[in-house]
């Protein structure tokens, strides 16, 4: 689900491909945390502003994972067979194919350019330390976690709007 987006990072503008399918997933997840029964593609499909298409392709990748099932039928859909408390950021993302992490890179024009070598072994140490900090981060979040975090959010949010 990567789409174009454009951004400004440090007064810089540029286009990249984003691929936003972790935040998406998190979001379905989320919703059928808080939901009874299972959910359809077309319902998580409306949650996460996508086709039903692209939730039945990307909830087979969570299943063939262990993480989610599906029931067939009227009253059928997607549901979470793992525990929350135990399925991390780290699970989904590998689940999802590991997807590039950065859209940044570096040349691959003149592999025998000294110069190019030399930008390049520095790019990849700089990218490997960013990417394995990234990943240890989302080895300690849990579904669990968020599925909290949400509920605080919300009982605050109707707290407001009580008072």
């Amino acid at each position: 689900m990567a789409r174009l987006t454009f951004v400004v990072i440090r007064n810089i503008r540029s286009y990249m491909k984003r691929d936003s399918r972790l935040s998406s997933v998190l979001h379905a997840l989320l919703h059928m945390a808080d939901h009874d029964g299972p959910m359809t593609s077309d319902v998580l499909a409306q949650c996460m502003s996508t086709n039903p298409v692209v939730v039945r392709r990307t909830m087979g990748l969570l299943r063939n994972a262990g993480l989610v099932g599906s029931e067939r039928g009227h009253a059928g859909g997607w549901r979470i067979t793992a525990d929350l408390e135990q399925v991390t950021l780290r699970d989904l993302f590998a689940a999802l194919g590991e997807p590039a992490i950065f859209a940044m890179g570096h040349r691959q024009d003149n592999p025998p350019c000294l110069v190019e070598q030399a930008v390049n072994h520095a790019l990849d140490d700089a990218f490997a330390e960013a990417e394995a900090l990234l990943l240890d981060r989302f080895a300690t979040v849990t579904l669990a976690t968020l599925a909290a975090d949400f509920k605080n959010r919300y009982a605050a949010r109707r707290q407001q709007k009580d008072d």
